[in-house]
């Protein structure tokens, strides 16, 4: 149960995200962020879907309230994170993407690219998508129908 005034986050990279992810990491922590980083632990070559589906699966199993995905490229660990049902994934290059992804299609997953964003640019992303709320509104029946392709594909 999450007691902190924080939402819990659920992080994971591959290899090519690892150092970014470290960052981000240390950064939310020392933001009071309670975060469960599910790996990958070092530049040892593994596989991006391993570590998006982790994540995936922590935010719709109710072990953290959002998820951050970290990649090459922010794309692939994307995919394998979005695949899990009840997961809205997005790849942000910026705090306009990250805002937007939240805002108005109820993103619980941000993934960045470490070969795509700067460290800079990736912390103006999370703060941006963990400052945001959905919109709700004209919004809903979109995340609606997003979430009815869980179970109609």
């Amino acid at each position: 149960m999450n007691t902190s005034p924080r939402p819990t986050i659920a992080v994971g990279s591959d290899h090519a995200g690892y150092e970014l992810k470290q960052h981000l990491v240390e950064r939310l922590r020392q933001a009071g962020y309670p975060v469960t980083d599910l790996g990958t632990h070092d530049t040892e070559r593994v596989d991006y879907p391993d570590f998006g589906a982790a994540v995936g699966r922590a935010v719709a199993g109710g072990a953290a309230d959002f998820g951050l995905c970290v990649c090459g490229s922010g794309i692939g660990i994307a995919m394998a994170a979005g695949k899990v049902t009840g997961v809205r994934a997005a790849t942000v290059h910026d705090a306009t993407s990250a805002r937007m992804a939240r805002e108005h299609n109820n993103a619980n997953v941000i993934c960045v690219g470490e070969r795509f964003v700067g460290v800079q640019v990736a912390e103006d992303a999370v703060d941006a998508f963990l400052g945001a709320s959905f919109e709700g509104g004209r919004h809903e029946g979109r995340v609606a129908k997003i979430n009815a392709l869980d179970t109609t594909g």
